[in-house]
């Protein structure tokens, strides 16, 4: 009992007492480190497909839609579960957050099935609402397979992954998405090629790797290298606890959720332009999130501290972190924006080497790429809120960027421009959210109280 006792002080000293910003980097680097890898390896599948043709590189596009839906019911039950069981251990109620640690995860596996069921019997209308063309489809339906058969473990890894980071243990979580994308990397060109599946081998490659990141990160909680202990007799300590992980982590799902309807419109749009066009929108919005994954991974650094320490009362090390993550994002993100901004072209070329598909995702990037300097704001504005629990502001930011702004803009600026519609929207809707996203914050940052707990330097 000491052991657990002392472990928990020992948390609870280095997220309330660390330097800002020592604190931030540390558990914002494996996390960074996290999304790269997982990047890498989406990056991958778009690569080795890409050697299938046109078609088969547009269906990574499609399936990302579905993945995207998986992936938003997962960190959902993962960041709603995370940000109360992260105040919870500020509060040092040990207890409670193995009661939200073990809600969330029996309901990913629960949720994960019923989309994989549901997902394989309506997989071809499925595919076409996701924006598969009929020269797609085939592909589509190849690679979707597997992703829906793995559902309940990729759900339950992201859920996983972000309970880690919420207590503190992001270089835990690194390991299971980084041995699990390190394999799917390697499997992809040995199923593609080796084995002759074509792009069902990228759908295996994925799902395989999936399930290796669920069982690593799984037997952290089982071996006590976590406060938050995951037992089926905690199902009965708090059921309705479930509903306070799904309003905390709501602004997940709407985030993620419309990313896949964005998605979808998206490709449904491109694909009036063939599917060269569907290719290259595809490729764009995987460069684009991969290097977006740098400002997001400290980003994520920042979530627990935000958590932690609203829940301990130490507002003034809330304000801390969050203004050393925004310029901290500002630095990674412009540099890196920078830097692909003059080998736009290059980039594109690197996954498909087709002459109308660079022209249309040069473009396309590098507008997206310039309203990368508009990004830190935004993530670390809805990340704040959703932490700690500001459930409403954290929806209404969530919603912003892909749902309330992108939907009307893309339909409008495609009715308008057509092709250059499509390539810019996200663009000026990344701009828009920042100026909107502003005022919200700084109101909130300078309405917080003084410190109720201990005075702590940070």
């Amino acid at each position: 009992m000491s052991t657990v006792k002392n472990i928990a002080d020992s948390n609870f000293n280095k997220m309330t007492k660390w330097p800002i910003p020592k604190l931030v980097i540390t558990l914002g680097i494996p996390t960074t480190i996290s999304m790269l890898v997982t990047n890498i390896y989406n990056m991958a599948d778009t690569f080795f497909v890409s050697e299938l043709g046109n078609s088969a590189s547009g269906a990574v596009g499609v399936v990302f839609g579905l993945m995207a839906i998986i992936q938003a019911f997962g960190f959902m039950f993962g960041h709603g579960a995370g940000s109360i069981i992260a105040r919870k251990l500020g509060e040092r109620d040990v207890h409670s957050a193995g009661v939200f640690a073990t809600l969330s995860i029996t309901a990913c596996l629960t949720v994960g099935t019923i989309i994989g069921i549901l997902g394989l019997i309506f997989i071809e209308p499925m595919m076409k609402l996701l924006g598969s063309t009929d020269t797609i489809l085939p592909y589509a339906k190849g690679y979707g397979v597997y992703i829906l058969i793995s559902a309940p473990v990729t759900m339950a890894s992201f859920a996983l992954n972000n309970i880690l980071r919420y207590e503190g243990k992001a270089f835990l979580a690194m390991i299971g998405l980084t041995i699990g994308g390190v394999l799917n990397i390697i499997c992809d060109p040995i199923f593609i090629f080796g084995f002759k599946m074509g792009i069902a081998g990228a759908g295996l490659a994925t799902a395989l790797s999936q399930l290796v990141s669920f069982f690593i990160l799984l037997s952290m909680f089982l071996t006590g290298k976590t406060q938050s202990k995951l037992r089926i007799s905690s199902l009965k300590g708090n059921p309705r606890g479930i509903f306070l992980i799904m309003a905390t982590g709501f602004p997940s799902l709407c985030r993620q959720g419309l990313n896949s309807i964005a998605t979808m419109i998206l490709n449904n749009l491109a694909g009036v332009y063939g599917d060269a066009a569907v290719a290259a929108m595809s490729i764009v919005n995987r460069i684009s999130f991969f290097i977006f994954a740098v400002g997001l991974g400290i980003g994520q650094g920042f979530q627990p501290v935000a958590s932690f320490n609203y829940g301990a009362k130490l507002y003034s090390r809330v304000k801390k972190a969050f203004k050393f993550t925004l310029g901290a994002g500002e630095v990674l993100l412009g540099i890196s924006a920078l830097l692909c901004i003059i080998f736009s072209g290059n980039l594109i070329g690197i996954f498909r080497d087709d002459p109308t598909v660079i022209e249309i995702g040069t473009t396309a990037l590098r507008f997206q790429l310039v309203a990368l300097f508009f990004h830190p704001l935004v993530i670390c504005s809805n990340m704040l809120f959703q932490s700690i629990g500001e459930n409403k502001k954290a929806t209404f930011l969530s919603m912003l960027r892909s749902g309330i702004l992108f939907i009307p803009a893309i339909l409008i600026m495609t009715y308008f421009f057509g092709l250059f519609g499509i390539q810019t929207a996200q663009a000026l809707v990344d701009v828009v959210a920042f100026f909107i996203t502003a005022p919200l914050v700084i109101k909130f940052l300078r309405k917080l109280p003084q410190d109720e707990g201990e005075d702590i330097n940070g």
